[in-house]
């Protein structure tokens, strides 16, 4: 299971309607996280290190994430983070 990181333009934005999506806030933190169903989410503000049994990934303003179904992880947010995110069906 691998997460994936893309750098979206401004098309595939506004194609996916992400500024329509929620927005979920979060402090400084670190916390184990498993994912239920498949998550998208577009990153507005912050940093965060995310480590699975098999990667470690660095997630950055702008970046476009998909996280697999039944993804185990760790996230540590080293700066407050901002970001759209959906669960699609």
């Amino acid at each position: 299971m691998k997460i994936k990181i893309t750098r979206p333009d401004d098309a595939f934005i506004m194609d996916k309607s992400v500024r329509k999506w929620p927005i979920w806030e979060k402090e400084v933190s670190k916390f184990p996280w498993t994912y239920d169903s498949v998550e998208e989410c577009f990153i507005i503000e912050g940093e965060i290190i995310v480590e699975t049994a098999t990667e470690t990934v660095t997630i950055h303003p702008g970046d476009f994430v998909i996280f697999p179904a039944g993804l185990s992880c760790v996230w540590d947010i080293r700066k407050p983070v901002r970001k759209y995110y959906n669960f699609p069906e």
